[in-house]
């Protein structure tokens, strides 16, 4: 395997990405690419490399990014989180890979965790081209249902903050910041026992990474439910849903992944920050790899390299 720092353009700005090679023989086809994001307020760093080295070392090229405003990618004022310009990051990504001489552009597989998962439905229900399968795992699908997971204070504690964070940004003022995630009842995005320590958990040693947002994304999180849009993806799609998950609730999960008309359901017992290392992680992989041999195999049947096979 290889790997090396690349960037693409979205939107006037750079994103900062990782690509992924496995080792193949010279007369090997080009091997499909999965293009891979974290979640609400995460970087790339905290756990992504992982996943992209066990998918590597099975044949599959990968591509992990940062949205603008976080981690390596440009974008100011930092830690700007809009659910409508990561999606038009999502399709910049896809366009990169599609145009890339190291990868097999017409067999693309979008992987998103946690708030990207929300994003990989979103995005494979617009049917992007080169787009052939997807996996959303422990999904946000329903802001609506993320809200009421909350304690009411720490609605209102962020719903407050929110409006001071709009009212600066119409003074033209730096935005006011709220912590993505933080303790019980905390003015916090996640607030449930595990968020905090789950969350920071998956933050490399003397990283820099920043735990906040600014505060307006409230609104656009409570507006975005991805999960209404199942039914139009068209591809196969694994859904890796934590029952116990206390960000994105699984019961409505489960109702939206029902509708996907080429739709998998994996359910875990493992909570939403355990399956980035360990024997969550373990489970969830083997699932995912299994998916991909699947409807994706490295190999396209009937290559001529491989005889035919």
């Amino acid at each position: 395997m290889t790997s090396r720092e690349i960037t693409f353009d979205s939107g006037g700005l750079r994103c900062a990405a990782t690509l992924y090679l496995p080792d193949l023989r010279p007369d090997a086809p080009r091997p499909p690419v999965i293009v891979m994001a974290h979640g609400l307020g995460a970087v790339r760093e905290m756990g992504l490399a992982a996943y992209a080295e066990r998918f590597t070392a099975a044949g599959y090229a990968c591509l992990t990014f940062d949205y603008r405003h976080f981690g390596d990618s440009q974008g100011h004022p930092r830690h700007l989180l809009s659910p409508t310009e990561q999606l038009q990051d999502w399709a910049a990504a896809l366009d990169h890979v599609r145009r890339m001489e190291d990868v097999d552009g017409d067999r693309i597989i979008a992987w998103g965790t946690s708030f990207a998962g929300g994003h990989v439905i979103t995005t494979a229900a617009d049917h992007p081209r080169g787009l052939v399968a997807a996996i959303a795992q422990s999904p946000f699908t329903d802001g609506v249902a993320s809200a009421l997971a909350l304690h009411p204070l720490s609605t209102a504690k962020v719903m407050a903050a929110a409006v001071r964070d709009l009212v600066r940004s119409g003074l033209g003022k730096e935005p006011y910041m709220v912590a993505t995630a933080g303790p019980p009842r905390g003015a916090a995005l996640m607030t449930a026992p595990d968020a905090e320590p789950g969350y920071l958990g998956l933050v490399p040693p003397d990283s820099d990474f920043r735990n906040e947002v600014a505060a307006r994304a409230a609104f656009a999180i409570l507006g975005y439910r991805p999960g209404r849009h199942t039914r139009r993806i068209r591809v196969p799609v694994l859904f890796a849903i934590c029952a116990p998950d206390s960000v994105a609730p699984a019961v409505p999960t489960r109702r939206f992944a029902a509708r996907a008309p080429r739709g998998e359901v994996a359910v875990y017992t493992d909570g939403h920050f355990d399956i980035y290392a360990g024997d969550g992680f373990e489970r969830v992989v083997t699932d995912q790899l299994d998916f991909l041999r699947r409807h994706v195999p490295v190999t396209p049947q009937g290559d001529p390299s491989t005889g035919g096979r």
